[in-house]
């Protein structure tokens, strides 16, 4: 056999050094995937410790909320969501006539349902002193937020005369009619209990929701039973209880791109409804500003057309045209009145 001449021994070597560099790098990735699998497990050396505290008879859990930002919900719901829907309740055969033979009818399709009316929920409640509650030295009340048993079983949602499920009606008239951004600042004359106040909340950047309301009994409902239930405490809304168009607590330098009075109107003296007209329009962000009132503007039009274009002129409101809004889910309809504070 021939041996290499000095330039074939040259190529020799230029080709044995990577080949050895490559070599050596396989071995010490070999060794690092060898090593932990020879080596004691932690929870072998350690007896499977943690720093778990003794099990208690009643813990405390605390949840934390992550806030992501992006394009918000959209408020009107479209005629493919529609469709859509229409078509589920075809294809798992749900009363094709949306609602059953007679009431009965109904009450036996609920077959393995346990059914309990409001009457009988609140009974219970008062009667054990709750659902499920801790026997003996335990029985004292955890619970963080203690809530009126007629909340509970939310008896409010009938205190207005119309179906709860009208409060997104109503959001969704107002946002689209005023073109309503999630930073925009939105006031409520007469919340309640939050029927249409709680699809505002929910879609305004915090602190973005204020809201004026009379009655105990409505803010209790609000504040106690369903900002809490609903999850929207973080929003921060503010609910101040008060009448005579008093808005002081809101601030001085407070302005509004929204502001709305849903069947409030018709319950109080025309003079106090033009006190508070006069006390907000200061505080209706110029041209893009709205304030929509329900029903009728008898507080108006009982001055006469002319008389009332001119106290409006006088406050730097203006008319501006009457709206009809069908409701979603139940043969209702509802009138609006819209009004704008012109370019200053």
């Amino acid at each position: 056999m021939a041996l290499p001449t000095s330039a074939s021994a040259a190529r020799l070597r230029l080709l044995t050094v990577p080949a050895l560099l490559l070599l050596l790098s396989s071995a010490a990735l070999l060794v690092f995937l060898i090593l932990p699998s020879l080596s004691p497990s932690s929870s072998a050396t350690t007896g499977h410790l943690c720093a778990c505290s003794p099990p208690s008879t009643h813990t405390t859990t605390t949840v934390t909320t992550t806030t992501t930002t992006g394009s918000p919900a959209p408020v009107t719901i479209s005629p493919a969501d529609v469709a859509w829907l229409k078509d589920q309740l075809a294809s798992n055969s749900l009363l094709a006539g949306g609602t059953a033979a007679s009431h009965d009818a109904w009450h036996r399709l609920r077959k393995g349902i346990n059914p309990r009316t409001r009457e009988q929920q609140l009974f219970d409640i008062n009667r054990h002193h709750g659902i499920s509650h801790y026997p003996d030295e335990e029985a004292s009340n955890h619970t963080a937020l203690p809530c009126p048993g007629e909340l509970l079983v939310e008896e409010h949602h009938s205190n207005y005369g119309e179906p709860w499920a009208g409060g997104r009606d109503v959001f969704e008239f107002l946002a689209n009619a005023s073109a309503l951004t999630p930073t925009d600042q939105v006031l409520e004359i007469g919340c309640g209990t939050l029927r249409v106040g709680l699809h505002f909340i929910r879609y305004l950047d915090s602190a973005r929701f204020h809201c004026l309301e009379r009655d105990e009994l409505s803010l209790m409902a609000a504040l106690r039973y369903e900002l809490p239930a609903q999850g929207l405490l973080y929003k921060r809304p503010m609910i101040v209880r008060g009448e005579d168009m008093d808005f002081s607590k809101f601030g001085d330098t407070i302005m509004y791109d929204l502001i709305y009075a849903s069947a409030v109107f018709l319950h109080i003296p025309d003079k106090l409804v033009w006190t508070g007209l006069e006390r907000l329009a200061g505080k209706l962000r110029p041209q893009r500003g709205r304030i929509f009132v329900s029903h009728n503007i008898k507080f108006c039009s009982r001055l006469g057309g002319d008389e009332c274009t001119r106290r409006l002129a006088k406050l730097g409101l203006e008319y501006v045209g009457k709206h009809t809004h069908d409701s979603l889910l139940f043969n209702h309809y509802e009138i609006w009145f819209e009004f704008r504070r012109p370019k200053v």
